[in-house]
């Protein structure tokens, strides 16, 4: 299957592996990667540039196929060192990286100078546009589905997808709720150029996270997610459980009121608890409703072949038998 996304990175199947905090290590990238798809290391869970550095060196000695590195721009009480982490990738001669959050502009010129394709993740059209603009390679566009932030618009990607479609000109995948070749052919009739993958990912036999979260995707449903940090204005779609109904019970009673310190007890230190140590219950941590739709736990290759497989029965049969 070629579309512009594969073309664009120089990948087989065009299936994207999203940036994933405590999860997007070396290990996942390589394998997702080495699927046939571009796997992204995730740059901020490495604490300093050079950690950075030396996990995209591990990656690098995992596999000889495209990867990126995951850059996310949120506002923080200490910035990270983000032209240090930009260094490190250029230096590394990463082919891509995946920016996530505010404005990527201000790295974008020495990521360009570098040759370094970019692709920015957007929840709604506007952004995406912005993106284009600024001169991005091409754009996730996340639906209300997804796991993580939302964005505060919560259009689904039903409409999100054909509307990106209708004004964007550079390529573009459709994020949240994708787990099969159903998503991959139903994101490529609504516009988009393939599709971004997170939490289906981590339900995989190499991703380097505790069985416990694994099982805990596998046992979910698609109504066991919440939303949390809405009065915030910082919405994020997490897996409910004992630290997230503190926290939404917080949120009840203060309204307006809540401040990020009031609930700092539930969202901050919680990936490493969670995703190394397997204590379901550490902390709020993302989860998109696609959780529903996840049932097992493949080696990333059997999952990217099951869904490429999937998706050329449905086009080549299902939905030509719907043609009179």
């Amino acid at each position: 299957m070629q579309t512009r996304i594969t073309e664009l990175f120089g990948i087989e199947h065009p299936i994207i592996q999203g940036g994933m905090h405590y999860v997007g290590f070396a290990e996942m990238a390589a394998a997702v990667s080495n699927a046939g798809g571009l796997g992204i290391v995730t740059g901020l869970t490495q604490k300093t540039p050079a950690d950075l550095a030396n996990e995209i060196r591990r990656c690098q000695a995992m596999t000889d196929k495209p990867f990126g590195v995951n850059i996310t721009f949120l506002p923080t009480v200490k910035s990270p060192d983000y032209p240090g982490y930009i260094k490190a990738i250029i230096d590394a001669g990463v082919p891509v990286v995946e920016t996530a959050g505010n404005n990527p502009q201000q790295v974008l010129p020495p990521l360009k100078d570098a040759g370094i394709k970019v692709i920015h993740k957007c929840t709604s059209v506007r952004h995406a546009l912005k993106a284009q603009k600024i001169g991005c390679d091409a754009v996730s566009v996340d639906g209300f589905e997804c796991a993580g932030h939302p964005g505060e618009d919560d259009v689904p990607n039903f409409v999100l997808l054909p509307r990106a479609a209708e004004v964007l000109e550079i390529p573009f995948v459709a994020s949240g709720g994708m787990a099969d070749g159903r998503s991959l052919v139903a994101a490529l009739a609504l516009g988009a150029d393939g599709i971004n993958m997170g939490t289906r990912f981590i339900a995989t036999s190499e991703a380097p996270v505790h069985p416990n979260v694994k099982q805990a995707l596998v046992d979910a449903g698609e109504l066991d997610t919440r939303l949390i940090m809405r009065s915030l204005r910082n919405t994020e779609r997490v897996l409910n459980n004992e630290a997230v109904e503190r926290l939404i019970a917080k949120e009840r009673e203060l309204g307006d009121r809540l401040r990020f310190e009031d609930i700092f007890d539930e969202v901050v230190g919680v990936y490493p608890k969670v995703m190394t140590e397997g204590d379901m219950d550490a902390g709020a941590w993302s989860c998109g409703m696609v959780a529903g739709l996840i049932h097992d736990i493949p080696s990333v290759k059997e999952l990217i072949d099951r869904i490429m497989a999937e998706a050329d029965t449905l086009i080549r049969e299902r939905l030509a038998r719907a043609i009179v």
